[in-house]
């Protein structure tokens, strides 16, 4: 029996959050157990830049996700900003990859000085100690040489940028291509199978 894989996604409040929700789907699609952890600016951004009616209480956002999503009972777990007796608080039992889509600049900043604040930072924190896969999705324009610094000590430390610039190599024709641009590259980097795009040099 194969063992379901295990990854923790983190929305943050930086604009992009489509990227995070199509990331969300396809990790579900692909039967991995996600643990989902939303920032308080992510939410804002979520009813903001989508037709998500994300409700108010934590109970709820639960329910909503699962059912728009159609995850599978016990495959898509919010997690509270404070559950610091969830698995991703710890490196005895947190996923062996985290991805943060869209990150913020103040998350970049807060995980690169070691700050755990709060769960993202905290689980952040877990997979560099750990020397875990983590993945973040900068969506900022223009960089200041903070964010630059800060994501070069991440690069250091063993995390991966993959900043949210799409291809257009591929002549996208929707906005949604463009979101599965950047899904793909980041599923690429989990080693998880998709069809969103070819990789280069295939049909």
């Amino acid at each position: 029996m194969i063992k379901q894989r295990s990854i923790t996604l983190a929305i943050t409040g930086a604009s992009g959050a489509q990227y995070g929700l199509r990331l969300l789907q396809c990790l579900l699609a692909a039967n991995c157990k996600v643990y989902l952890l939303l920032s308080s600016a992510a939410e804002v951004v979520i009813r903001t830049e989508t037709d998500l009616d994300l409700p108010e209480t934590f109970e709820q956002q639960q329910l909503f996700l699962s059912n728009i999503f159609t995850a599978d009972d016990d495959q898509l777990q919010l997690l509270a900003k404070d559950d610091w007796f969830s698995p991703v608080a710890s490196g005895s039992s947190s996923p062996s990859s985290m991805v943060i889509c869209p990150a913020s600049g103040g998350t970049l900043s807060a995980i690169a000085h070691g700050a755990s604040n709060n769960l993202i930072e905290r689980a952040a924190d877990v997979a560099l100690k750990e020397r875990r896969q983590l993945i973040l999705v900068p969506r900022e324009a223009p960089y200041s040489a903070i964010h630059l610094e800060n994501m070069l000590k991440l690069t250091q430390l063993g995390a991966v940028i993959i900043p949210a610039s799409p291809g257009f190599y591929m002549q996208p024709q929707t906005i949604n291509e463009l979101i599965d641009f950047i899904v793909a590259r980041i599923l690429d980097q989990l080693g998880i199978e998709q069809d969103l795009m070819p990789r280069w040099g295939e049909d």
